[in-house]
């Protein structure tokens, strides 16, 4: 087996959490900095899993998200001077730089204090906080209250922010604005987010003392009317300078790119190879409809697949128990034998989630473990029958090989690692590319031979290339394909692409697509991460030859943390 050294800790030193490694004075300066962080960000605290913060929300104003700059500043000037004294110091100073580095630019570029969009912007980040909260006394209750009273003034302060960038001239599309107030709007109805929390509270396994209640209740009708005037704010001081354009143009993507994947990409080629994946994918997803009948085209093999009960659940409940048993099972099946997967590692949550959004997704665990990592389910309203063939591969995505061992092998690595590089470093090019890899792992390893199972796959991977076509082609202005039309793209020719290559249902599809036009770079991070890990992979490969061990360049990749795609290509091939 091939063993990674890392100064003078071998892998085996660190299957063990054995505590061999000494912190050192670059580790204090990453621990300093996670810990302001913390100090200025409660609600990351909580995500977390950091106690002692649970009853604030963060400063969305512009003299809070100046201090959180003031802060990369200074750790940045002393990582500047700082001496490594191993390769986990080097990468440390490597990733803290570019990161910090790259905030900075955004920052810079007044891209921070006009963040709106719908799905990645603190109008969504306020409220999602209370799902990590527990529910099950009448303390908890009381912490969740208090924090609902902060509410108001951290979405006073978020108006602040977007006056600011107002006045700069930087806006959020109309198309966004729009959304987010529909958004708005379901949260706030009589049968929306902040009505449902009151409710549920009030009909847990044990009574909720009365006067708990009642300030549970006076803090959520605080926290939805003050979200009723944002609403009102956005439609009447946004709406009406909003740029009609959706598209950021092609400087401030770039830099948005290098924010999400950690390299800075070729987008020319990126857009061409993206277009050569979504006809690959579509030839694969054809094989696969004549295995499930012979003849069908892929809308038609989908429909069978729709319609066939081997794949059909009913109910949320059956949902969370075949989510429950599919990341169970693969968890016993790949430890020790693909991964290695520590002993906290090995138990993963399946929720439904208490929004109604639609989607999956995965919160990781505490610090301590004492609150697992956990995949929700977020069902929309009034849908009550699954289909699995689709969503197997998604299970994978989000548990395990994907989102939980990533993120929480990473964090139990807590005498090799610091804070920051096991709790706050994430690039989107590496975590999602990581999950897009551990699915394709999956289907090499013929957990996806099911033909059902296989076009979800293949279905997913396939919405995954066309965005990164969508997305590209859109904002950097480039001509579209010729299957729609070619020339500038419209909405109207992103929507027909879209359609054409994913096999979503309208709605679901229509967030998908605003949420590409709204949160630039983000969405092609998934399949540019994926083919930028399978590069690594062949990379060690062809150096390593017969001494190359899969289980070993998972190990030695994951644990370097959530860095930048550079930053982990160089420290996985010693290039640091």
């Amino acid at each position: 087996m091939a063993c990674a050294t890392f100064g003078r800790v071998t892998a085996d030193a660190i299957a063990t959490s054995a505590p061999t490694r000494r912190p050192t004075a670059v580790d204090a300066i990453a621990d300093a900095h996670f810990d302001e962080v913390i100090a200025l960000s409660p609600i990351a605290a909580t995500d977390y899993g950091i106690p002692g913060h649970e009853e604030d929300l963060d400063d969305f104003s512009p003299a809070g998200i100046a201090a959180q700059s003031h802060l990369r500043q200074a750790t940045l000037g002393q990582l500047a001077i700082a001496t490594p004294v191993d390769d986990i110091d080097r990468v440390t100073i490597a990733a803290m730089t570019e990161r910090l580095g790259l905030a900075e630019e955004v920052y810079a570029a007044g891209l921070e204090e006009m963040a709106l969009n719908v799905i990645a912007s603190p109008l969504q980040g306020i409220r999602a906080v209370f799902d990590l909260m527990p529910q099950d006394t009448d303390a908890h209750w009381s912490t969740i209250a208090t924090r609902l009273t902060k509410v108001p003034q951290a979405l006073a302060g978020y108006r602040e922010s977007l006056l600011a960038a107002k006045a700069a001239r930087h806006v959020a599309p109309q198309r966004q604005v729009n959304a987010c107030i529909d958004q708005i709007d379901v949260l706030v109805a009589d049968d929306g987010y902040f009505a449902g929390l009151v409710a549920g509270a009030r009909s847990g396994p044990a009574d909720l003392d009365p006067a708990a209640a009642a300030d549970l209740a006076e803090a959520a009708d605080g926290a939805a009317a003050a979200y009723r005037e944002l609403g009102v704010f956005l439609r009447d001081e946004l709406l009406p300078v909003a740029p009609a354009a959706d598209a950021c143009g092609r400087e401030r993507y770039a830099l948005l790119s290098r924010q999400f994947v950690g390299v800075t990409l070729d987008l020319e080629d990126a857009y061409r190879w993206g277009q050569q994946e979504v006809s690959l994918l579509d030839a694969q997803m054809h094989e696969v409809a004549e295995r499930i009948r012979p003849g069908a085209t892929v809308k038609e093999a989908i429909a069978l697949l729709d319609d066939d009960p081997a794949y059909r659940l009913e109910g949320t409940a059956a949902l969370r128990d075949w989510m429950q048993g599919k990341a169970d099972q693969v968890i016993a099946d790949l430890a020790d034998v693909h991964f290695d997967i520590p002993g906290p590692v090995r138990q993963i949550e399946c929720l439904i989630a208490p929004t109604e959004t639609g989607g999956i997704y995965y919160t990781g665990p505490s610090d301590d473990f004492s609150r697992p990592g956990r995949m929700w389910w977020s069902v929309p309203k009034g849908v009550t029958s699954f289909g699995t063939w689709k969503e197997l591969t998604t299970v994978y995505h989000e548990g395990v090989p994907g989102h939980h061992l990533q993120v929480a092998q990473t964090i139990y690595r807590a005498q090799l690692l610091n804070k920051w590089r096991r709790l706050e470093a994430w690039t989107s090019g590496h975590g999602e590319g990581w999950a897009l890899y551990a699915e394709r792992l999956m289907a090499e390893l013929g957990y996806l031979d099911d033909p059902g199972n296989r076009m979800g796959w293949l279905d997913g991977q396939s919405l995954r290339a066309a965005r990164v076509v969508i997305d590209i082609g859109v904002h950097c202005g480039f001509d579209a394909p010729d299957e729609v039309g070619g020339g500038a793209w419209t909405y109207d020719k992103a929507w027909d692409y879209l359609c054409a290559h994913a096999n979503q249902g309208e709605a679901w599809l229509r967030f998908e697509l605003d949420r590409y036009l709204g949160w630039p770079g983000q969405a092609p991070s998934y399949k540019i991460g994926e083919r930028l890990w399978l590069q690594l992979r062949e990379e060690v490969k062809a150096r390593e030859g017969d001494r190359f061990d899969l289980k070993a360049f998972h190990r030695r990749a994951l644990d370097i943390g959530g860095v930048g795609l550079d930053t982990l290509r160089e420290a996985v091939l010693g290039e640091l």
